[in-house]
């Protein structure tokens, strides 16, 4: 089969790329098609090894981590007849990576072997995601000091720390598909059982300390039940139950290669990737990868006790810092607010630039007396009918990101992205977002009198009412309530496109038929 034919198989195929050099290929039935073709500019006796792998989970995986990084990188689009190769980032051959990661494999408790399932990992790395890569070396300069204490102080091996970039691209905020959390994506209940919790205003999933310390605990049980640390990375990824299920299958085999066709897809990938990974970062250079620059570093922060609530913007007032620089300081707070610890005698922990630490010093009896406002504002809240929550749309200006929309509103970056179904936290100026805001009742009952005070009728326009919706609500049992009125009426009225958007605490519009 000739270039030019290959090229267009490939096309019509639309399969996605992956280079490589290996020489030994594992064919995965009805998951890979695979193209051998020799290149002439390569290196004498090389190939070009194109994998496409349909729906494979665990590149699905890290390519949602990875988007949520903000990056608008996009595949470049091959024009007919071009190289589907980039010389700027030609690979080595097979020969060079095996020695790389033999070096890497003799510094290592961790077995990395390098083999064609490795090989197309470090592909991914260090051609498709060159740019992400570079970006997590920047991440790396401010997380991996931290992961190395804690690694050091539970005796683990220090190359783990590139774990958390398989697991969530080094973002401290990420959130997968299931629901998993932070650095190290934990579930809800297996964080528990390491000592983290979750409320309304905080989630030690998402702190950076408080997480890795738990994945260290988490990863020693599981070392200690296998006795292998591949095995105890495939632990990590599908539970431990999964892992003893594959020995079981193989016939008591205790090899991750051995196991991998029994155990579940996303994991025969996920020590691969974790290789890879490790490759990846020790590499970088010699793939002409090199950090973005850090916005910060460990050693230019400092922790602080707070025994007081406050709110994140009137603590960079007081501090004359970036509210934004707070919050990526701080994932473990889900909103604005800082609530007072819960624990007698505890207090909030927060980390602050170090430049700011004679600031909030000289200022903690201006935050004892803000706390104490707050106390008695919220006091008085509570004495009044509870609330309920009012939608408006609000429009992105430019310079705007969710982080400012939401201290705006008083509500968590999370709930814009869930009410808008966001993936990532890119926004653009000019794009319409919904925001459901708390408001009392009685103040929701006052304004509601005046709108159908005001909406009074002339002789072409029907009366106008204003309905808010009560938990429970539906657009049915909404319209039996006013005659003549469907719930089709009371769509077309509230520009509602699917029933399943009411939410309560909306305002609905009723134009009364009698």
């Amino acid at each position: 089969m000739n270039l030019k034919r290959t090229l267009a198989c490939l096309t019509a195929l639309a399969l996605l790329p992956a280079l490589s050099h290996a020489q030994e290929v594992e064919v995965l039935s009805n998951e890979a098609v695979i193209e051998i073709i020799p290149v002439e500019e390569a290196t004498t006796d090389s190939i070009v090894l194109y994998t496409a792998f349909k729906n494979d989970p665990t590149l699905a995986r890290i390519d949602s981590m990875m988007s949520l990084l903000g990056s608008n990188h996009k595949p470049k689009k091959r024009k007919k007849g071009e190289e589907l190769w980039d010389r700027a980032v030609e690979m080595p051959s097979a020969e060079i990576l095996s020695q790389r990661i033999d070096w890497l494999n003799e510094q290592s408790q961790i077995d990395l072997d390098y083999n064609s399932t490795v090989d197309r990992f470090i592909q991914l790395y260090v051609v498709r995601k060159r740019e992400q890569v570079s970006r997590m070396l920047g991440e790396a300069e401010y997380y991996y000091p931290l992961f190395e204490q804690a690694l050091e102080k539970h005796g683990l091996p220090l190359e783990l720390k590139h774990l958390a970039v398989v697991e969530s691209a080094l973002n401290p905020a990420a959130i997968s598909s299931a629901k998993a959390r932070g650095l190290w994506q934990f579930m809800l209940p297996t964080g528990r059982m390491y000592g983290l919790e979750a409320n309304n205003y905080t989630d030690d999933r998402q702190d950076p300390a408080l997480s890795t310390d738990a994945a260290c605990l988490y990863l020693k049980d599981l070392y200690g039940i296998f006795g292998d640390w591949q095995l105890a990375l495939a632990a990590y990824n599908s539970g431990p139950g999964n892992v003893r299920k594959a020995i079981r299958k193989s016939g008591g085999k205790t090899n991750f290669w051995e196991i991998s066709p029994y155990l579940p897809r996303e994991t025969r990938g996920y020590v691969p990737a974790f290789i890879a990974v490790n490759y990846a970062m020790s590499y970088a250079k010699e793939h002409q990868i090199y950090a973005q620059p850090a916005t910060r570093h460990l050693s230019q922060t400092d922790t602080v006790h707070l025994d007081h609530s406050i709110y994140f913007t009137q603590l960079a007032h007081l501090l004359n810092t970036d509210v934004e620089i707070l919050h990526q300081l701080n994932p473990r707070y889900k909103t604005d607010f800082i609530p007072a610890s819960s624990l007698a005698e505890a207090k909030q922990v927060l980390y602050i630039p170090t430049e700011r630490i004679s600031a909030f010093t000289s200022f903690r009896d201006s935050i004892r007396v803000l706390a104490s406002l707050e106390a008695e504002r919220r006091e008085s809240l509570q004495l009044e009918e509870p609330a309920v929550q009012e939608q408006i749309t609000h429009r992105v200006r430019r310079g705007e990101s969710l982080g400012k929309i939401a201290n705006k509103y008083n509500v968590r970056v999370s709930d814009i992205k869930e009410w808008n179904r966001l993936r990532s936290d890119v926004i653009h100026s000019g794009q319409r977002l919904s925001i459901f805001t708390a408001t009392s009742v009685a103040s929701v009952q006052k304004e509601t009198k005046e709108e159908s005070a005001v909406a009074t009728t002339d002789s072409a326009e029907l009366p106008i009412v204003y309905h808010r919706v009560q938990k429970g609500d539906t657009l049915y049992n909404i319209a039996q309530r006013y005659p003549g009125v469907s719930a089709n009426n009371i769509m077309e009225w509230n520009d509602i496109a699917n029933a399943k958007h009411l939410k309560a605490g909306m305002r609905l519009k009723i134009l009364k038929k009698g």
